[in-house]
């Protein structure tokens, strides 16, 4: 009788064998798909072969490559699963780190992301692209927490399951678009082997006024003259609409043919077949067009030799459906990272996403103008155009308004969407009041004299002492209040380089001329003339009344307490009057304006009714005379010794010229 032993040992060993070379199979056709960048069908090979107990040695590497695939796919939730499995093996990559921290950064895990920056840059210390993500990760939270003016809004008409992404206007109006989506209707059912999604094709939608909403998308083209079995997609148009230029990636299921630009003329509502334009070469990428207002130059994504690192930005001259002699735009743009989805105003300024440059999540979108000199200025568009997702192929309304559209697949998404953006004019306005110095009563009918570097130029009453306006940005103001008996005060103001609306308040505080008018703060030392540090800022508030009032002569008078001789308490005031003068003298203040009287204790002070509010042991028109003080008590006597000691001025004339 046989053994049934040894079939069944056979047997076992035969599907061991056979395990081992279907895992060793899907291992060596998952890195070829990986190599040619299907990442969709690398990601179900690797995967099946991650399974295999045959591969336990090569674990840590299959995670890594999985990480890789998702990252690419953006899917940053999914590789950051992987990675973290690949260095809980001990991965040898240090990429693993660098892109581990990538993904915690884009699903809003600073901490841990500042962590694995850190531990990359330990083993790679001048790597750039680490530093970028450690200074992103540092600075992300703030600009999510304290987002700029631009209204950011989903445009659910124009969105699907799928995903719908890179619209454009048509002839830069803002009622028509063509955009670009994987729905279930496209032409062709194939998906490609690097998402996983259909083959993309351009589809059109127009906004109906009536309703204020657009209408569902519809195929551009239904002839298949445009959209077609291939994939087709992020379009670019002429200034008037009547040329387009499209990416198309032609199917071809024995290799890779990699990303076309084609050209297409509109007439009578036709699209012309569309023609191939020859930039790159064969099997190099030359996608994501744009084409400036005079149809000059085509701005193009390309991998071609001769960039700076992943897709670099390219922009080609010619006319109509010729462009010839591709130049990079350099490392003022370009980055060892990826730039793509290049949008060029009629302005001249240059937005593209990258993912390279710090920025929030994987896709930013950037802002790039040129100097005098002719150099890019690269910023972040920051939040909230700009999300821990993928930011990108953003398209403006034709003119100076900042509004149009752009993709993302951040959170609240369905996959990648189109989303509206809108900058709300700044505003700015300015209101204020008229005060009267020593009552702090409104003045009514007082007038206000605005002078703008725009050119303003104008008088408005302020009714009830009240008066409001709007001013306009990047200006600078003088404002200046008036009334007949009264000192002119002014202020200056400026919306120069404000990036945010504000409100301006003002209060004018102006001095009657028909009573001396004191000058709070003024100290000296004990039995001294000369000026201390802390009543220069007070003087300082006498420059600008003077400033303010050109044509006025004052005389400054000293006051004493009855304390001392009658000379003594002369000479002193006097030499205090005259420091005063010399220190106006010194801030440019001309002599001939300026009288210094020294009165000692002849002048006594009256109690105002501002003074008798704020002591209750005075009443108006008490006079502070040495009769009178001595009636106080001690405490009470410092306080009325001190108001005697005054520095005051008043008004001489009004008709002075220099």
């Amino acid at each position: 009788m046989k053994n049934p032993v040894i079939p069944i040992i056979f047997l076992l060993l035969l599907i061991i064998i056979l395990g081992s070379c279907s895992a060793r199979k899907y291992l060596e056709t998952g890195s070829k798909s990986y190599e040619i960048g299907e990442y969709f069908q690398a990601i179900e090979k690797y995967r099946k072969a991650y399974r295999s107990p045959k591969l336990s040695t090569e674990k840590s590497d299959l995670a890594f490559k999985i990480g890789e695939c998702y990252f690419r796919l953006s899917d940053f939730a999914k590789a950051s699963v992987w990675y973290k499995n690949a260095i809980k093996r001990n991965c040898s990559e240090p990429f693993c780190m660098l892109h581990f921290a990538h993904c915690l950064r884009a699903t809003q895990n600073y901490n841990d992301a500042i962590t694995w920056y850190q531990t990359y840059l330990g083993v790679k210390p001048d790597d750039a692209e680490a530093k970028n993500g450690l200074e992103s990760s540092k600075i992300v939270k703030e600009w999510l927490d304290k987002p700029n003016r631009y209204i950011v809004n989903i445009v659910k008409e124009l969105n699907s399951k799928d995903n719908d992404y890179c619209p454009v206007f048509v002839g830069g109006k803002d009622n028509e678009i063509i955009f670009t989506s994987t729905r279930e209707v496209v032409t062709g059912k194939r998906k490609s082997n690097i998402t996983g999604t259909r083959f993309a094709d351009l589809f059109t939608s127009k906004f109906l006024v009536q309703k204020q909403k657009w209408e569902t998308p519809k195929l551009l083209d239904e002839s298949e003259m445009i959209n077609t079995a291939s994939d087709e997609g992020a379009a670019t148009l002429s200034d008037r609409g009547d040329q387009m230029i499209f990416t198309r990636c032609l199917y071809d299921k024995t290799k890779d043919k990699g990303a076309e630009l084609f050209s297409t003329n509109q007439s009578r509502g036709s699209w012309s077949e569309p023609s191939p334009i020859e930039l790159v070469g064969d099997s190099i990428i030359a996608a994501h067009p744009s084409l400036s207002a005079d149809g000059t130059q085509l701005y193009f994504v390309s991998d071609k030799m001769g960039g700076y690192g992943g897709k670099d930005i390219w922009v080609a001259t010619g006319k109509g459906g010729k462009f010839e002699k591709p130049e990079n735009l350099g490392p003022e743009i370009n980055t060892p990272g990826d730039e793509e989805f290049p949008f060029i105003r009629e302005n001249g300024d240059l937005y593209f996403s990258s993912n390279y440059r710090p920025g929030i999540g994987g896709l930013d979108i950037f802002k790039a103008v040129k100097n005098d000199k002719g150099k890019w200025k690269v910023e972040n568009m920051k939040a909230p155009i700009n999300s821990p997702g993928d930011d990108f192929g953003i398209a403006f309304i034709k003119g100076e308004d900042e509004k149009g559209m752009f993709s993302s697949n951040r959170k609240g998404s369905k996959s990648d969407d189109i989303y509206s953006f809108y900058l709300p004019p700044k505003v700015f306005n300015a209101s204020g009041d008229v005060f009267n110095k020593e009552t702090s009563q409104k003045i009514d009918g007082a007038m206000i004299r605005i002078i703008g570097t725009d050119g303003t130029n104008l008088k408005m009453r302020a009714d009830g002492g009240h008066f409001q306006m709007k001013l306009k940005p990047e200006t600078e103001y003088v404002f200046a209040a008036f009334r007949d008996g009264f000192l002119n005060d002014k202020v200056r103001t400026s919306t120069v380089g404000l990036t945010d609306s504000k409100e301006f308040r003002f209060e004018f505080k102006l001095a009657p001329t028909d009573e001396p008018i004191k000058v709070n703060n003024i100290n000296y030392a004990f039995g001294s003339y000369e000026i201390t540090e802390e009543s220069k800022a007070a003087l300082d508030t006498v420059v600008h009344i003077l400033t303010a009032n050109p044509t006025i002569t004052i005389e400054f008078m000293a006051h004493t307490d009855y304390v001392g001789s009658d000379k003594f308490n002369s000479e002193l005031s006097q030499k205090r009057a005259q420091s005063v003068v010399d220190y106006l003298i010194s801030k440019g203040i001309n002599p001939a304006r300026m009288v210094a009287k020294g009165y000692g204790k002849t002048w006594p002070k009256k109690v105002t009714k501002a003074i008798a509010k704020q002591y209750d042991f005075l009443k108006r028109g008490d006079e502070l005379n040495e009769e009178f003080i001595l009636k106080l008590t001690p405490e009470q006597q410092e306080i009325a010794k001190m108001l005697d000691r005054r520095t005051e001025f008043r008004i001489l004339s009004n008709d002075f010229h220099e």
